[in-house]
């Protein structure tokens, strides 16, 4: 008869070399940031500027998702359904690091300061000196310069499963601009299927502000080339119009009757060609104050899809995405990003205004406190109902 070998030392032997192998699999993908999942919530993409990039994943119980990035405050992912209930990205995005690294990214999901949009001439006066912008578009200052807010490493704290903020020290000096400002934004995933984002910023040097979002959507979830046969209605009776060179001429036309007219819903395409190079204007909003009012609504007939945008700010400039050419890599499904493939809503003051002292200021002084919320909800319609 054979002697029996007590099972239990090599349980407790089989349990120690578990443990031993867990921890080794958990240093090794510590020391490879590029393939590590924290956890179901936070994955690290890759490296900037010594430090690891992360992508954060906010959620609701519905379903909704947002994926954002501590690198530019990126939004690379956002997940709603559509009335068959199917989920879908309704924005364009890449699927590594290295897409919002390319030279041509286009700002896609990102957060653009010191300020958003163009100052002509890279230039403005203020409190009588001149400062000198760095001059990234056609020798004007686009969305904060060479290297603005969508380029910088931000400090991120999760708060929760829904939200997330993201703060940045610009020092005095950065791309020309004056004053240390520091900057908060806090993105959040609502119970109501919208992606809520709100802005604050101090300075201790009086200096320009205009933050904003730089989503491109798409609401038909990939399944459309193109936006212009999604619809679009902008709460404005009132635009600004550009030069050649895409910068205000300081006049306020009215819409009616033009092209720029989407006081009732339109679709996209039905008068693009009028506009030399498709839309990239800015349309003032028909509100009182800084309240927090509807400013836009975009529905897709086909998937259903409905985004109404919200927000403080008095313009929003609607963009057609009409430099993309199907060159970017690292697309999503590798799809082509063509011209009119998505449209950009970025709530704002209107651009160049530190150069029109007739549009709203945008000059933020020590002892204020800059604000700004906007607000993206999203819904669909279904046998002509709208379901939340």
């Amino acid at each position: 008869m054979k002697k029996q070998i007590p099972l239990i030392p090599f349980l407790l032997i089989f349990f120690l070399y578990s443990c031993n192998n867990n921890n080794d699999e958990k240093v090794k993908a510590e020391n490879n940031p590029d393939s590590t999942r924290i956890d179901n919530k936070e994955k690290a993409i890759g490296n900037y500027d010594d430090q690891t990039v992360t992508e954060y994943t906010l959620s609701n119980t519905s379903g909704m998702q947002a994926k954002i990035l501590n690198y530019g405050g990126i939004v690379t992912s956002l997940i709603v359904p559509d009335k068959q209930g199917n989920m879908g990205d309704v924005i364009l995005g890449f699927t590594s690091f290295e897409g919002y690294r390319q030279k041509n990214d286009p700002y896609f999901g990102a957060l653009v300061g010191r300020y958003a949009n163009r100052i002509a001439g890279g230039k403005f006066t203020l409190d009588g000196k001149t400062y000198t912008l760095a001059t990234n578009d056609h020798g004007n200052s686009l969305h904060g310069g060479i290297k603005g807010f969508d380029k910088v490493m931000w400090k991120a704290e999760r708060s929760g499963d829904s939200s997330l903020k993201l703060t940045y020290h610009s020092k005095d000096g950065e791309e020309g601009y004056p004053g240390n400002l520091d900057a908060q934004v806090i993105y959040t995933v609502t119970s109501g299927n919208s992606l809520k984002i709100e802005y604050t910023a101090t300075t201790d040097k009086a200096t320009p502000v205009n933050l904003t979002n730089h989503c491109y959507f798409n609401l038909s979830g990939g399944k459309d080339s193109t936006v212009l046969n999604q619809q679009l209605q902008l709460n404005a009776d009132t635009y600004t119009p550009v030069n050649e060179r895409l910068i205000p001429t300081g006049k306020i036309a009215g819409v009616k009757g033009t092209p720029m007219d989407f006081t009732k819903m339109k679709a996209i395409g039905k008068d693009i060609e009028k506009v030399k190079g498709g839309y990239d204007h800015n349309w003032i909003l028909r509100k009182k104050g800084n309240a927090l009012e509807k400013g836009a609504s975009v529905y897709d007939p086909t998937s259903g899809r409905v985004m109404d945008v919200f927000t403080t700010e008095p313009g929003i400039q609607f963009y057609t995405g009409n430099f993309l050419d199907g060159s970017l890599q690292f697309t999503k499904n590798g799809t082509k990003y063509i011209k009119h493939g998505a449209l950009c809503l970025e709530a704002q003051h209107y651009p160049d205004s530190p150069n029109q002292p007739s549009f709203p200021n945008t000059i933020l002084k020590p002892g204020e406190t800059y604000r700004q919320t906007s607000v993206y909800k999203f819904s669909f319609k279904n046998d002509f109902t709208t379901q939340y």
